[in-house]
């Protein structure tokens, strides 16, 4: 199967960024969202990315002519009739994922792999409101999709071994890093270990060892991780969404483990969303 043009459904941060590197390996794109607004941001967003590097002469005015040339919008999902490939970014909401892949189903041709973005839903599940289970899998790239190196590949219950292969070769031609996550567990791979450590910083927070503050320089000055998990928290989605993805884990697994404790709930419920609103763990200038 040779996939030549890629249909992003969604674009917000990841979608749009997805959509950027698919047309700057020199794929065809076509990003649809509900509404032309989203579509029109992303297309603004890949612009202004592009004159940075311009400017910083990384990057003619031609090819980035090019590049836009290849990426197309649309807010009719009717228009992946003509896409060879598939990658679903939009809400982290199980029943508005299956609801799209469904329609996705019925759209697209027999051949064509229905790829989620998922962080931590189930592949299995999705691929359950399509008659083409064998090729539905999970591809979770990471944000900004335009600098981070891995994208992470889910394999769902009935993801067959030649969907695997082409996606595995895609995450390459796209210049990415694959990593296979063999079964369809919460969280996959790498938000598995992240959750972990924000689950352990908030119980350090509670217990009284130590401040977000100190427990986020000790982790990046003694893990040399770039964010504290705090500063992660408040920064990547938002506290909002830190708190669904634990609950999405502890409503899966029913481990109490992964249950989002009161001192992140707490945040939550005093309107503290994170860098978004201004103000999460750490007060930001809005």
């Amino acid at each position: 199967m040779g996939i030549k043009k890629i249909g992003v459904l969604g674009a917000g941060a990841m979608g749009g960024g997805i959509a950027h590197v698919a047309a700057m390996k020199g794929f065809e794109v076509v990003i649809c969202d509900i509404e032309q607004r989203f579509v029109d941001g992303a297309i603004q967003r890949a612009t202004k990315l592009m004159d940075k590097s311009i400017a910083k002469q990384k990057l003619t005015e031609e090819e980035k002519e090019a590049i836009l040339n290849r990426m197309s919008t649309t807010t009719n999902m009717e228009d992946f009739a003509s896409v060879d490939f598939v990658v679903e970014a939009i809400i982290e909401n199980l029943k508005i994922k299956s609801e799209a892949f469904a329609n996705l189903d019925k759209i697209c041709r027999p051949d064509v792999i229905l790829a989620t973005n998922s962080s931590s839903m189930s592949v299995t599940a999705i691929a359950a409101a399509t008659k083409r289970p064998d090729r539905v899998i999970g591809m979770h790239f990471f944000n900004p999709a335009q600098v981070m190196r891995l994208v992470e590949i889910i394999r769902g219950y009935s993801t067959s071994d030649e969907t695997l292969a082409i996606v595995e070769q895609l995450g390459k031609d796209l210049g990415k890093t694959p990593i296979v996550s063999k079964k369809d567990t919460p969280g996959f791979i790498v938000n598995r270990l992240l959750f972990a450590q924000f689950l352990e910083a908030l119980q350090m927070v509670e217990e009284g060892v130590a401040t977000p503050q100190d427990i986020d320089t000790g982790v990046k000055l003694g893990l040399n991780y770039p964010m504290g998990p705090f500063e992660m928290m408040d920064s990547i989605g938002g506290i909002d969404l830190t708190i669904a993805v634990m609950d999405y884990f502890y409503d899966e697994t029913k481990n109490a483990k992964w249950a989002a404790p009161h001192a992140i709930k707490s945040l939550a419920r005093a309107g503290r969303l994170g860098r978004k609103v201004g103000a999460g763990f750490y007060d930001y200038e809005k």
